[in-house]
Order: C-alpha cells, then structure tokens, then sequence
C-alpha cells in the first residue's frame, strides 16, 4: 500500500476526493430540486410561522 502513496501525492488525493464529493452532493441536490416530486422549495405547503396569536382580554 506504500508503494500507492509513494505514486499518488496524499494531500491531493484527499482534495480531487473532497471536492469530488461536495460536487456530487450539490448535483444530487439540485436534480432533486429540479424535480416536481421532491422540491422541498416550492412544494405547495405554506411555511409555519412562529408568531403565536395573543388573544388576552383587557390588553390592546
């Protein structure tokens, strides 16, 4: 296995994998985006607000 590492230089395998797999991530996110089923964007529900509707008798 020392033989490999002595051919390959370490710190740029670990960068071509790293950018690699950032790359494949944003592309496997963004064909799920493009997608009618599963765009968690635009999905048709409306977000949940946090404002809580105070209904306290005597305040104005």
């Amino acid at each position: 296995m020392h033989k490999l590492w002595q051919i390959f230089d370490p710190r740029g395998v670990l960068l071509a994998i790293s950018v690699f797999l950032a790359v494949l991530g944003l592309l496997i996110h963004f064909i799920l985006l493009s997608s009618a089923d599963f765009n968690w964007l635009s999905d048709g529900i409306p977000p949940v607000t946090s404002q809580v509707e105070s209904q306290q008798i005597g305040l104005v």
